[in-house]
């Protein structure tokens, strides 16, 4: 039996709007195992990025409980909760957030050096990580205003998965990117998840949903369904398309 790596008990989160709470995350109980790929989806409103930004201690819940192992982060200071991430988490958004004035090589060991020392090894680890994810040695030097869409979206994810975080939590990773962009990052999501990688991930996006191994429906802040899911494979993908938007049809998506 898969072991537990985050849990959450009666986890919830309001926010004051002219005087009125607003209840966007209603007492949610929630356990991520290993060897998940989760792929939460809903209706825009239905609280899917911030419970994203709740599990992962980029914001903190108004009430309940959220456990990575036996360790509780929702009691933590900003400052616990900024060193709980680096050590644990990945980030992938929508927007990537590259910085402009650095180098895709640099881009990617800033936030490694935050947690790891500048070794021989940390240095190969990132240049096979770029090679993995289809970039060529031409492009360590570029600059983010150089590059794709996909290719800047692919030096995100080297980023956030340098440091070996326990869950890499990815936020409409292809939003902003075309077909066959957004085809060749979700290959490298898929890849990364076959080799050990938890993945918890937000989309609206079918294609991009059926990557995962489980889809949780949100609604009104709390979970209306669940969807099971084998790893991904193109040689079931229409049999797994089928069961995937019965499942939203039946959560009226």
């Amino acid at each position: 039996m898969a072991s537990s790596i985050l849990r959450t008990e009666k986890l919830s989160k309001s926010f004051s709007n002219v005087g009125v709470q607003q209840h966007v995350i209603k007492n949610l109980d929630l356990e991520i195992t290993e060897g998940d790929f989760t792929v939460i989806m809903g209706s825009s409103g239905s609280g899917k990025s911030t419970l994203l930004y709740a599990l992962s201690g980029m914001d903190k819940p108004t009430m309940g409980r959220v456990f990575y192992g036996d360790e509780q982060i929702q009691d933590y200071s900003n400052d616990e909760l900024a060193v709980f991430r680096r050590k644990n988490c990945g980030f992938v958004f929508q927007s990537i957030y590259l910085m402009e004035n650095q180098t895709v090589f640099d881009n990617v060991l800033t936030g490694a050096l935050i947690v790891q020392k500048n070794t021989p090894q940390l240095i190969q680890k990132a240049e096979n990580l770029l090679k993995q994810v289809g970039l060529n040695e031409a492009d360590f030097h570029k600059y983010p205003n150089q590059l794709s869409g996909g290719e800047a979206q692919r030096v995100g994810i080297v980023r956030a998965i340098i440091n070996d975080p326990k869950i890499l939590f990815a936020d409409e990773p292809t939003g902003q990117l075309n077909s066959a962009s957004s085809r060749d990052v979700l290959d490298i999501f898929t890849k990364i998840h076959q080799n050990g990688q938890n993945i918890i991930m937000v989309t609206h996006d079918l294609k991009t949903a059926l990557r995962g191994t489980r889809v949780l429906y949100l609604r009104d802040g709390g979970i209306e369904g669940e969807y099971r899911m084998c790893a991904y494979g193109e040689d079931d993908l229409k049999e797994r398309r089928s069961g995937l938007q019965k499942f939203l049809d039946e959560m009226g998506w």
